[in-house]
């Protein structure tokens, strides 16, 4: 009986969607770019922070769609102190786990000295905000296969969840995160985090060395108070001015590494995304994500697609509530050029040609080739901040002018943000329902 109604429901759509012989063909929408798209599921996340001058109640904010098959268990790990002489382990596999005691799949890589005291955090796949208004996000963009040594035992995940238990701002994070993957090694491709306190935000972009080379390299700019800025798969930090003590940290070795593996030839000034970029922006330090959402928080810039570079942050025409971060993470250009369902039309009972009933952001790759088999230009295939295969994301506020406890607040989302609810944890949470002690991706659990 199902498949029946299954077919019955396909034939539909292709009755519905096979008789559009009027509508206009859209460039770049050929059965490639929908296999470029299903692709680019392994380019995951996305990442919007803001300053606390472009914020609308001066809190800063950094965010984090989840964006693959990863797992959506939260929980508040406590604060802690510890003998002298402990060893802190370091572990690999911990993203696809079931549920906290789950060890399928996870082996200790590392094991270094503890820190007298840990703060408590909230141990989400990518952990997210500890106790003192600290709080991370993440975004992949992968670079040249050549710098990944996957012997190397950190993986960003783990950077993340130490920075978190040992620090309590974001400058000291960045240099603890920077000194450890460059001290033990570092066995990730490349990884951005958007690394957020209550003063302050950056985006700290890391690489490995060479596929036989223990170390890293790294760099880390900070974000204008009055800015906001985006990360979405592709390196965003542009020159290095070491000089600028204040908003620029980076590990020594970049100019070195990227001139010993032919990614910068050592003429003009030093790049980072240049030379650490991959091909998912064509060229360029952006996709249509980041240039979405920053010409759609500062339309007065004149942003265009196609520029050469676009800039790493940029002032918003008015001020930002969380409210817009929600809704720029729901987004899928709904009513635009790029809008994925644009051309999904049919006739109606008058004959004139409308927008089908069928038409949806969430169709798939395979959706979008058979329709465009049917008839060229019918879907496209543009990734949007929001999409069917996330696994939880979150928006986190942090507040100067309020207790820590109740300052930092994490509104955490599973499954595709733009049809799921937020749920506010604070940072002074110290449990969670029994619903977020178990992971819902690859088992069905009816109380998760």
């Amino acid at each position: 009986m199902k498949r029946i109604i299954f077919i019955s429901t396909v034939f539909s759509a292709l009755t519905l969607f096979s008789i559009n012989t009027e509508a206009e063909p859209a460039a770049g929408t050929e059965e490639s770019a929908a296999v470029k798209a299903e692709a680019e599921e392994e380019l995951c996340c996305t990442s919007i922070v803001v300053g606390r001058n472009a914020s609308v109640d001066g809190s800063v904010m950094t965010s984090h769609t989840c964006d693959g098959h990863y797992r959506t268990w939260v929980r508040v790990e406590p604060a802690a102190d510890w003998p002298e002489g402990t060893v802190h382990e370091v572990f690999t596999g911990t993203m696809k786990t079931k549920f906290r005691e789950d060890t399928a799949g996870v082996r200790k890589v590392l094991g270094i000295p503890e820190a007298a005291h840990t703060y408590s955090y909230y141990n989400s796949g990518y952990p997210c905000l500890n106790e003192k208004q600290l709080a991370i996000g993440e975004t992949t963009f992968n670079g040249p296969d050549t710098l990944r040594n996957p012997r190397s035992p950190f993986r960003i995940e783990e950077l993340a969840r130490i920075a978190l238990q040992r620090c309590s701002d974001a400058r000291s994070a960045v240099i603890l995160m920077g000194s450890l993957a460059e001290k033990y090694g570092y066995g990730d491709g490349g990884e951005c985090l958007t690394v957020a306190d209550r003063n302050e935000v950056w985006f700290f972009e890391i690489i490995g060395i060479g596929a036989t080379e223990k170390g890293a390299a790294w760099a880390a700019a900070r974000i204008p108070d009055d800015e906001v800025a985006v990360s979405a798969n592709i390196p965003r930090i542009g020159v290095i001015d070491r000089s600028d003590k204040a908003g620029c940290l980076c590990s020594d070795n970049l100019e070195r590494v990227a001139l010993k593996y032919g990614l910068w030839d050592g003429k003009g000034r030093f790049s980072f995304w240049r030379a650490f970029h991959n091909d998912y922006g064509d060229g360029h330090n952006y996709s249509y994500r980041e240039f979405y959402i920053l010409s759609h928080l500062a339309p007065s810039l004149g942003l265009t697609y196609g520029m050469d570079e676009l800039p790493l942050s940029v002032k918003p025409d008015s001020k930002v509530d969380v409210r817009q971060v929600f809704e720029l993470l729901r987004a899928t250009y709904e009513g635009s050029d790029w809008d994925v369902a644009g051309n999904m039309k049919c006739k109606d009972s008058k004959g004139a040609l409308v927008r089908s009933p069928y038409a949806s952001a969430w169709i798939t790759a395979d959706m979008v080739n058979m329709l465009n088999t049917l008839k060229s230009g019918s879907a496209k295939a543009h990734r949007t901040p929001s999409v069917i295969w996330c696994a939880y994301s979150t928006v986190i506020q942090l507040r100067e002018d309020l207790p820590d406890a109740i300052g930092g607040i994490c509104w955490y989302s599973v499954d595709n943000p733009a049809q799921s609810p937020r749920i506010p944890f604070f940072a002074g949470g110290t449990a969670l329902p029994k619903a977020y002690d178990r992971c819902g991706q690859f088992v069905y659990y009816p109380d998760c």
